[in-house]
Order: C-alpha cells, then structure tokens, then sequence
C-alpha cells in the first residue's frame, strides 16, 4: 500500500479517505479482516498512533467494527457501504462543481460538459 502523504491534510484522514476507497471500490470487501495497527504503520512508515485515530474514526462513522480479540474488520452492512460511497461521490461532485464555477461556468455548461465527458468515457468502454 502506498500513499503520498498531503502536507495539507491530517494524515489520519488521508488515510480514512484512502481505506474508504478501498472499501467502496470491493478491494477491502465486506466482512473482511484489515491489516493490524502495527502492520500498517510499519507499512506507510507513520506513527501506529495515527493508524489508531484512524481506525477509531473509521470505527465511529460504523464502517470498520472491531471483534476483541480478533482485531478489526470491514462492516458486513452493504447500506454503511453505500452510505459512504455516496458521501465521497457528493464530495467529489461538490470540488468539481466549486472549481468550475470558479473558472466561470455556469450551471447548463458545466451539465454540458458531464454530459458530454460521459459520453466520451462510454464510447471508449463500448470500443
């Protein structure tokens, strides 16, 4: 696993952020067990700390559940799963629309630009 660290951002959310793509994406699939604190920051070479404030705030917003004795695992609830899915796709949209806006598009140009990106993203899928 690697990650370029953000000098901007908490690293615990950089984190967060990078093992919720990972859920919502299959890659960590439901139910499964995730690497140990210890494990993890040998591996990203950062505080285990840190890996722990992760994990509790991942553990908070009900997307990894931790069975003592056993370590920590990725909720088995498919609707916490879509939940955040959801969430990161409304954050990316809302980026997105913020920067376009910025750069003077308007809301019709910005729907016409999506439209015809998808387009484009569906041609190459059907090729």
């Amino acid at each position: 696993m690697t990650i370029e660290f953000d000098n901007n951002m908490p690293i615990y959310i950089q984190i967060m952020a990078y093992l919720k793509k990972l859920i919502i994406t299959g890659k960590l699939g439901p139910g499964e067990k995730i690497e140990s604190v210890r494990d993890l920051a040998a591996e990203l070479q950062i505080n285990p700390n840190t890996i722990q404030r992760t994990f509790q705030e991942l553990e908070r917003e009900g997307i990894v559940e931790t069975r003592r004795g056993m370590g920590r695992y990725v909720t088995s609830e498919e609707s916490t799963i879509m939940r955040i899915k959801k969430e990161m796709a409304g954050e990316l949209l809302d980026r997105f629309v913020l920067g376009m806006k910025e750069l003077g598009f308007g809301d019709d140009d910005i729907l016409a630009l999506v439209k015809d990106t998808v387009n484009v993203h569906s041609d190459r899928k059907e090729s």
